[in-house]
């Protein structure tokens, strides 16, 4: 697959005769697509669609047509025979998409227990760092809509293969799952019972699968874009297999609430006109919406269709602002649980005045970050200055709220402070790694978690795991691993055990270890001691 916008997606190329050759589109089909995305160890096919960029003067084309079962192991197992159609000689090459994701036991393939491919092999995803957050990612990637819900307690039922320990740390923002930070390290065993799930929303799957069937008077997905987050940003809705622009001369506080309440983003807070810079260009969906704001889907509101030539570059293009969108986020920090304290506020990024931030308040940050507890409330722009906003003031948290703006504190941007006030949090699963020798590139490994730095053990330590711990220091790309002779007893904390990166891991963070456990190591010959070959 070449020239996709993410690993696992691109056009389909076949080497034949010591070359490089394109794929029609009319050559391939869906089965076919299966099996690419089998072999390449790419999971199974999201889509397969025509490619524009194949053809004349592009380079040679396959001149055979593949007969996919759908089972086979690899592409060349397929039976060929010469086109039905004539030969390809326009631009209609194949582009396929795959994912290492999938949901399994639903009554639809957008609801299901959440299953992950690693170097060809289905796993269940584990549950205890599955949030909505990562949820909306993976229905925005699967082209599910949004997540209505994660339910637990193995609601749809038992995996038989292996339980992955991965967690991914998603904003919500993000188009795939491969955009998301993930983190394996020191993750505790997980049960087949303990099964990441998911409910998403549906409604562009269900039209874009069924695209002749007659679509229900009540079916019109809407989506917010070019905003900070799902529940901010420019109105489209989804009709006849497309995205068009909302256009509206008297868009207020009523139809705002409508989408907001569709998309389960909470109460609307702003109705806009967005700038001429974030005006859309595309085709026109709706032209004029009359809501009573009560309405639970904006097709039950008063709309109009556009005249039948689209409109381009129309100015009453409308947006929505809705609670959900707020978000919080660390900056400037090492990790992404440490850092200047910045929230996200009706489309604006802004920081947090430190008067009166205490531990109580840091606490709630990692909470809802997933950084476990708080280990220090940092002020005083010790993580740097902020610009622009400063949103919050005297905040004054209980330390049991589920998100910072639900604490006391003044009125949104009511303060009286500068940005070298900005608050900042140290949570405690800010982790970080070092090597202790002066250099910085060789020594003792060590792990910092928890607020305690620890060593690592050498025991099942590969030759993948020195090279990432290298990587990440910025000390070359390759080490060598030494072990102690000295059986004395540790005099510190030995965090990790049993660290086994392998080649589908691009961090140290992502590899599989043993559990957290600050006795980790029996004595000092355990120790990793790791030489990089530079820096």
């Amino acid at each position: 697959l070449v020239g996709g916008d993410r690993p696992c997606s691109g056009s389909v190329e076949i080497y034949d005769r010591d070359q490089w050759k394109a794929v029609c589109h009319s050559h391939f089909g869906a089965k076919a697509a299966e099996v690419v995305c089998r072999e390449l160890q790419c999971g199974t096919a999201l889509s397969v669609h025509g490619a524009a960029h194949v053809g004349e003067g592009a380079g040679p084309v396959w001149d055979r047509e593949l007969q996919c079962v759908g089972n086979e192991s690899v592409l060349s197992f397929c039976p060929t025979e010469a086109p039905k159609h004539k030969a390809c000689t326009q631009s209609n090459g194949t582009h396929v998409t795959c994912t290492r994701l999938r949901l399994v036991n639903g009554s639809t393939a957008c609801e299901g227990r959440v299953e992950v491919e690693v170097l060809g092999t289905w796993g269940t995803l584990c549950a205890s760092r599955w949030d909505l957050s990562d949820a909306h990612v993976l229905c925005r990637h699967l082209g599910c809509g949004f997540a209505e819900s994660i339910p637990g307690g193995g609601h749809f039922g038992r995996g038989t293969g292996p339980v992955w320990r991965d967690s991914f740390h998603c904003d919500g923002t993000e188009a795939h799952l491969g955009q998301c930070p993930v983190t394996a390290l020191g993750a505790s065993p997980c049960s087949q019972e303990n099964a990441a799930a998911v409910i998403c929303s549906d409604e562009c799957w269900a039209v874009l699968q069924r695209p002749f069937a007659p679509v229900p008077a009540h079916h019109m997905s809407v989506r917010l874009v070019g905003g900070g987050s799902r529940c901010d940003g420019r109105v489209e809705v989804f009709q006849h297999g497309t995205w068009g622009r909302v256009l509206d001369e008297q868009w207020d506080m009523q139809e705002a609430s409508v989408v907001c309440r569709q998309l389960q983003c909470g109460e609307a807070e702003a109705a806009y006109t967005p700038v001429r810079a974030e005006r859309g260009r595309g085709p026109v969906g709706l032209r004029g919406v009359q809501c009573a704001g009560q309405e639970a889907d904006l097709s039950l509101c008063n709309t109009s269709l556009p005249e039948s030539h689209p409109a381009i570059g129309i100015v009453e293009d409308v947006g929505v602002v809705c609670r959900g969108d707020r978000r919080v986020r660390l900056v400037d920090g090492a990790g992404r649980c440490a850092g200047r304290v910045e929230i996200y506020y009706q489309g604006r990024w802004g920081t947090i005045c430190d008067d009166a931030w205490d531990l109580a308040d840091a606490a709630v940050v990692c909470r809802q970050l997933g950084c476990g507890g708080a280990l220090e409330a940092a002020g005083s722009a010790q993580f740097g200055e902020g610009s622009g906003q400063i949103w919050l003031d005297g905040v004054n948290c209980s330390g049991a709220e589920a998100a910072l703006w639900d604490c006391p504190a003044k009125a949104w941007g009511q303060q009286d402070c500068r940005h070298k006030e900005d608050a900042g949090v140290i949570c405690s699963e800010f982790t970080t790694l070092r090597l202790e020798n002066n250099d910085g590139c060789s020594g003792r490994l060590q792990v910092f978690y928890n607020g305690t730095w620890g060593s690592v053990c050498s025991n099942s330590m590969t030759t993948e795991t020195v090279s990432l711990v290298c990587k990440e220091l910025g000390c070359g790309n390759e080490g060598e691993l030494e072990t102690d002779s000295n059986y004395a007893e540790l005099s510190g904390t030995a965090w990790l055990d049993h660290v086994e990166c392998g080649k589908s891991n691009s961090s140290f963070w992502q590899c599989p270890s043993a559990s957290w456990n600050p006795q980790s190591c029996d004595d000092r010959r355990e120790e990793a001691n790791i030489i990089c070959n530079g820096k």
